[in-house]
């Protein structure tokens, strides 16, 4: 079906723009007059599936939007008005096309909250429920400020996280290129000079022309093998039982391990924190803020709080029971129980334990820059004194 925008009249006399699926443009123009609506423009519009927010809105424009949006509300503009200036300044079409179906929501009477239901996946219930705790409260430009800060933080997060990953990809690549290049074309171009010596030649020597014979003749197959075996990796890892064995594994790393459970609290103690802050109960923030917990053993874990807390049991306690938390997390949840500020004592651990992933991030690549260009320099150290002491053998033999 066809995807049209319009601009109608309502029987009340009021504006009212949205969209609207037909079959064409006479059958959508006869299905808006028989709502009571008089047309003042209709015309085909972006496709549903072209403008699903959770394919094409990146997190990105989620955050400038809703830094946009405070900034409006804070100057004073009605929400209606400010979701306007929001449409006219999107440079993209599937923002543009969210944005309208927002703003003909909440010209048809509803809030905010409301109009962002359809489109959760796009924002996330955390956002969602921060926006109805803004409404509740009539704040709700001191709220988006602080969605603002919440999203920066955890794009900063992940940020600083792949970029740091970056630069060890990149040599761990120009690593291996680098061996395979020196055993398929600098040593073939040797062997002619030590094919006639035999057993003579060095047991170093003769180990690595054996692996430059192997790349050139079965290396289509070892290219092979590393396609497959990533497709079947891939695939794998897209299954529950997959992704759950790769978090179990990430978690006992001996380093990145502790980097990834700090990550994971960081991000749920932030979000609890948040959400208490502007009013939201803590059962309520507890279940949304699993969800931003994307390391399915530590999820699975937390998934014990909601009935706890249900029951008239301590956080704390609860999670003390599980035997994978720290004693910071436990005690930082205690202490902050027991003050009757558990909303600041979630983002006091949070920002602690930011602190943690940061210097333990940059304490990995400390260690793993110098063991890749050691490995990396061995190797070709190992092939250039293998070459070497084939030619000094050749040069014994003919004296």
């Amino acid at each position: 079906m066809a995807h049209f925008r319009y601009r109608a009249i309502s029987r009340d006399g009021k504006s009212r723009d949205g969209s609207i699926e037909a079959e064409g443009l006479e059958l959508a123009s006869r299905q808006l007059r028989g709502q009571g609506l008089t047309l003042l423009s209709l015309e085909p519009g972006i496709a549903a599936a072209a403008a699903s927010p959770g394919r094409a809105v990146r997190r990105q424009d989620v955050l400038s939007t809703t830094s946009e949006l405070a900034v409006l509300l804070r100057a004073g503009l009605p929400l209606d008005r400010a979701l306007k200036v929001l449409i006219d300044m999107a440079s993209e079409p599937a923002l543009a096309a969210l944005l309208q179906d927002l703003l003909a929501a909440v010209k048809g009477g509803k809030s905010l909250s409301q109009a962002l239901l359809p489109h959760e996946e796009a924002f996330g219930s955390f956002y969602i429920n921060m926006v109805r705790s803004g409404e509740a409260s009539g704040q709700l430009s001191a709220v988006l400020d602080r969605l603002v800060e919440y999203l920066e933080n955890a794009r900063a997060n992940r940020d600083s996280v792949i970029s740091a990953l970056i630069y060890p990809a990149i040599l761990l690549v120009v690593s291996v290129l680098s061996i395979v290049l020196m055993l398929g074309f600098v040593v073939p171009q040797f062997e002619s000079l030590f094919e006639d010596m035999g057993e003579a030649l060095p047991p170093l020597t003769a180990m690595v022309i054996g692996a430059a014979d192997f790349i050139a003749d079965f290396g289509w197959l070892l290219l092979l093998l590393l396609v497959a075996g990533g497709l079947w990796l891939r695939r794998w890892l897209g299954t529950e039982q997959g992704q759950a064995s790769k978090d179990a594994r990430l978690l006992r790393l001996p380093l990145a391990g502790g980097i990834v459970f700090k990550f994971e609290v960081s991000k749920f103690a932030r979000t609890v924190g948040t959400l208490l802050g502007n009013g939201v109960s803590l059962l309520k923030a507890i279940s949304i803020a699993i969800d931003t917990v994307d390391n399915r053993v530590i999820r699975q874990a937390l998934q014990v709080l909601p009935p706890a807390v249900k029951s008239g049991k301590r956080m704390s306690v609860a999670l003390d029971e599980t035997g994978l938390f720290t004693p910071m997390v436990i005690q930082m949840t205690r202490v902050g129980e027991e003050s009757g500020s558990l909303d600041k004592m979630m983002l006091e651990l949070a920002k602690v334990f930011d602190g943690h992933v940061q210097a333990g991030v940059k304490r990995g690549l400390t260690l793993l820059e110098p063991v890749l260009i050691l490995g990396m320099g061995f190797l070709i150290a190992v092939i250039i004194i293998a070459i070497l002491m084939g030619i000094l053998s050749v040069n014994d033999l003919a004296i």
